[in-house]
């Protein structure tokens, strides 16, 4: 990413250091210390909104509510397609820098696919919204539990336009107190709350902070978590078997478990029982109401499990990476700037190799060797990402060109363009993506350099590489790059 007129560098990434804040101070606040350069793999997660004890944000929950009755009483199939757009179209709210985008804050909007489902669900499966027998209070969620489609992503961005407003006034009040007037700007935020009485989308004044000509939207730290949100799908058909025995209909049970059992061969396979699952589900929509319930009477564990997967992505994204940046530039030419987007795209990457081999860069990805939490690709790209923020080349990451997106491209000019492929050693797809993927992804974007990364956390990993790059007659190819990540063969760089 090129330092431009935003003033972002390798020093600033983050929103206490761009706008000269105490992270103690945001801490104190609340709020969650982003990235102004890359959004971060979090959510809004509104199940956190409905079990708070905070009156605050129950009545955000209660705002949601009142927003998708609203919707359900004019569900009409005949509703004219302009007022379907208005009112369930959104644009995801960037300015927040948290979600899927794998560099900067572009993401996807809540578009046709979403807004027809949602409008098809409250016209008929979900037109006892509001109205719930079963659960104690009505879930937004509860899309993606009848539409699989309907992700974290799309409900975490529903969500965010629904409290838009309240996430607007909580930046400001922080902004007039805390940021200095020249980081600052009033911006005319469209969408920003919903009129009832005229039935349209207001567009609002606030005084925000400024990250070049756009504002940026902190979140509070306690409506967050990574991966997945309390009530999903996933979590629902992984606990089927915990669903029909509570069924109080005697029949109702018998029949659930018969047509459950129906969908299945003598021998079922892991997808098999997961397929008949869902099936089941999709006829016995009373299923869907027992898993909330059942969630709900769990409500306490999902702030205890959203805290702490919040607080794990803080240490690794932007505790550590604050930590590492320094420590490269200290110990690596990471920030030299080589000749061509090849040799950048090389040199980069083998500076990362030797830090993470020889500097104790391990740690980073590999922390205390425990192999759940072992950093999956996107993570091994998100810190590559985030240390690579002072270089005059265009880097992107994940650029879509034609044949399904690479980690990155790093282009001087129309002519001189690279690609960077991370992939983990582990991967079941390691030897047909070495020879096949990167090289069509080459064609794409209309270059012929590339650099392939290869991490390797195990010694197994090692040994599986090196039998694959034998195979290939790639052992010795300087665009191959093999990273030792292991941490039970390389003592402490301060003490060897």
């Amino acid at each position: 990413m090129k330092v431009d007129d935003t003033g972002v560098t390798a020093s600033n990434l983050y929103f206490s250091e761009y706008f000269g804040v105490s992270s103690d101070v945001l801490n104190d606040y609340g709020a969650f210390d982003i990235s102004v350069v890359s959004d971060l793999p979090l959510f809004i997660d509104p199940f956190l909104l409905f079990n708070s004890e905070r009156d605050e944000y129950q009545k955000l929950h209660e705002q949601i509510i009142e927003y998708l009755v609203f919707l359900r009483d004019n569900a009409r199939p005949d509703l004219d397609p302009g007022l379907i757009k208005a009112w369930y179209r959104f644009k995801e709210v960037k300015e927040n820098w948290l979600g899927f985008t794998l560099f900067g804050n572009g993401g996807r909007a809540l578009g046709d696919d979403f807004a027809r489902a949602l409008h098809a669900s409250l016209g008929s499966i979900l037109n006892d919204f509001g109205n719930e027998k079963i659960t104690q209070g009505s879930h937004l969620e509860k899309l993606s539990l009848i539409k699989p489609g309907v992700g974290r992503d799309s409900i975490s961005d529903f969500t965010t336009n629904l409290i838009k407003d309240y996430l607007l006034e909580y930046t400001q009040a922080f902004a007039r107190k805390h940021i200095d007037p020249s980081l600052c700007d009033t911006f005319s935020v469209t969408r920003a709350k919903f009129n009832y009485q005229t039935k349209s989308w207001m567009t609002i004044k606030y005084y925000l902070p400024r990250r070049g000509n756009e504002f940026v939207v902190l979140t509070p730290s306690d409506l967050l978590t990574k991966d997945e949100t309390w009530i999903n799908h996933s979590d629902m058909i992984n606990t089927f078997d915990h669903l029909p025995g509570a069924i109080e209909d005697d029949s109702l049970r018998g029949q659930i478990n018969a047509y459950f059992m129906s969908r299945m061969g003598d021998k079922p396979s892991a997808q098999e029982r997961a397929a008949a699952a869902q099936a089941t589900i999709g006829k016995f929509k009373e299923l869907i109401d027992v898993y909330i319930r059942q969630k709900e009477d769990r409500g306490d564990e999902a702030a205890a499990t959203s805290t702490e997967k919040t607080q794990n992505t803080y240490d690794t994204l932007v505790a550590q990476v604050r930590t590492l940046i320094p420590d490269l530039a200290e110990k690596t030419k990471f920030y030299d700037k080589p000749w061509s987007s090849y040799d950048e795209a090389r040199a980069r990457v083998l500076d990362f190799k030797n830090y993470v081999e020889n500097q104790d860069g391990y740690q980073l990805i590999n922390p205390s060797g425990d192999t759940q939490r072992l950093s999956q690709e996107k993570e091994v790209q998100l810190f590559f990402g985030l240390i690579w923020c002072a270089t005059d080349f265009d880097v992107n990451r994940e650029p879509n060109n034609g044949r399904g997106p690479v980690d990155f491209k790093v282009s001087y000019g129309a002519k001189d363009k690279s690609l960077i492929e991370f992939k983990l050693a582990k991967s079941s797809s390691l030897k047909r993506n070495l020879e096949k993927q990167v090289e069509i992804y080459e064609k794409a974007n209309g270059t012929r350099s590339s650099v392939k990364v290869i991490i390797c956390y195990t010694e197994a990993d090692q040994s599986k590489v090196a039998r694959v790059l034998t195979a290939l007659n790639l052992s010795k190819e300087e665009a191959v790059i093999v990273i030792d990540a292991r941490n039970d063969n390389k003592p402490s760089a301060s003490k060897a």
